[in-house]
């Protein structure tokens, strides 16, 4: 900086920093790069941003279309690469992120997700049923109401009580935002009203959730 100042000839005085601070801050980066790697029984097309993995448990598809970044294959189909131009700071975060998302696919159609629920109650035991081959979960007798609580699953995720475990339920899927969007609400049709949350802990809670380990 100092020697760009020299070869500007301007002298670094106090009149100057609120100049050197505007500039710095809307510097933009000529060319910014991230990369991920394929996994090896993945495979992935991608067209006008629009990204497709398949792979033992399915397919999923993901649509980049809303981002201003390039995205394409390298290393023959090895490789996916999210590049940026004239990006600021901000802006060049969503580089990790589209990243972050196309790796979530890699693990949903390889590993699939799991997400384990524990049934909380302190009096009223809550009944959960599965109907509909493990689209939807009928929960009964939460804080002693007669009302049935329906929650039908999204699509491509199951809902099964667990084998080992009293009172569990696991929610599995290959869609990462489908799966964790089904357990969000299981958890908020059994929400506590008109009574102090900190004494009435009874619901639907989420104890563990990551991938399936083969």
């Amino acid at each position: 900086l100092a020697q760009v100042l020299f070869w500007l000839r301007i002298k670094l005085t106090p009149s100057v920093y609120p100049f050197l601070l505007f500039s710095l801050s809307n510097m933009r980066t000529l060319c910014q790069e991230e990369s991920i790697k394929v996994p090896k029984d993945v495979k992935i097309t991608i067209k006008s941003k629009i990204v497709e993995v398949s792979g033992k448990h399915g397919s999923l598809k993901r649509d980049f279309k809303h981002l201003p970044i390039e995205l394409y294959l390298a290393d023959n189909g090895k490789k996916v690469c999210a590049r940026m131009y004239f990006a600021k700071s901000k802006q060049l975060s969503m580089l990790r992120t589209v990243c972050s998302h196309i790796s979530n696919l890699f693990d949903g159609v390889t590993k699939k997700y799991e997400y384990r629920m524990r049934l909380v109650y302190a009096h009223f035991p809550i009944n959960a049923t599965i109907t509909n081959n493990g689209a939807t979960c009928e929960l009964r007798n939460f804080l002693g109401e007669k009302r049935v609580r329906v929650i039908n699953m999204l699509p491509g995720v199951k809902v099964e009580k667990s084998a080992q475990t009293k009172d569990e339920l696991v929610i599995s899927g290959t869609d990462i935002d489908l799966t964790s969007r089904s357990a969000a609400l299981i958890r908020q049709s059994c929400l506590v009203k008109n009574k102090d949350i900190r004494k009435f802990l009874d619901g639907v809670y989420v104890s563990s959730h990551g991938t399936i380990e083969d």
